[in-house]
């Protein structure tokens, strides 16, 4: 029998190079390490340097573990335990995203921080969650695996964190570079639009997807 007749059961399992780039790029365009400079920077009036690099590094190592946890369970969390559908979850965070990328392109930030707020109160929650483990990068988590496959998947989630860390870490740097031509407030606006057009398309197609399954 030629096998090369035959389809593989697990096309999408293996590591592969063409779907590794493709999920690559995707994932960095969800996590977007340009915008983490902007909100690092925010941070800068508040917080020295070590203690900036600190929340870069914490919050990336906390993202790692909620994205792999959802990439593995993340389907059967929604489904069995919660009951929810992932449309449900897509348009949910879909107003999440349009409500944040709102705020950036109006008030030119995308987090404010109360003063004399503590480090711990802010590296999981809002930082890793949902700055980096965002309502985006955790329906990928969730949804990539069935078209990227699982190896590709976490390569490319570890990648993509990599590189996003890089850009917080040494945001301070980036941020003085940006703003001596004066581009940090028109790039965070604009950011702020891209993020909330994200969110427009995750609404639409959750949408979709139950307007599908009720059909």
């Amino acid at each position: 029998m030629d096998t090369n007749l035959c389809p593989p059961i697990f096309p999408m399992m293996a590591f592969n190079l063409k779907y590794l780039l493709s999920c690559m790029v995707a994932l960095l365009a969800l996590v977007n390490p340009i915008q983490k400079v902007f909100v690092m920077t925010t941070l800068q009036a508040q917080f020295d340097e070590a203690k900036t690099r600190f929340i870069a590094t914490k919050a990336t190592l906390t993202a790692f573990i909620v994205l792999i946890f959802f990439l593995l369970l993340g389907e059967l969390v929604f489904s069995y335990v919660f009951h929810v559908e992932l449309y449900a979850f897509q348009i949910t965070s879909g107003i999440v995203l349009f409500y944040n990328g709102i705020n950036g392109l109006q008030k030119g930030t995308f987090i404010r921080v109360d003063s004399g707020v503590n480090l711990k109160d802010i590296t999981a929650v809002p930082i890793a969650i949902p700055m980096i483990a965002g309502p985006a990068t955790i329906t990928a988590a969730v949804t990539f695996p069935a078209h990227y496959g699982h190896t590709n998947t976490i390569v490319s989630m570890a990648v993509a964190l990599g590189v996003n860390f890089l850009f917080m870490y040494y945001s301070r740097p980036i941020g003085k570079a940006l703003n001596r031509f004066n581009l940090m407030g028109p790039l965070v606006r604009i950011f702020g639009l891209i993020v909330a057009t994200i969110g427009v398309q995750m609404m639409l197609s959750g949408i979709a997807s139950f307007w599908i399954s009720i059909r």
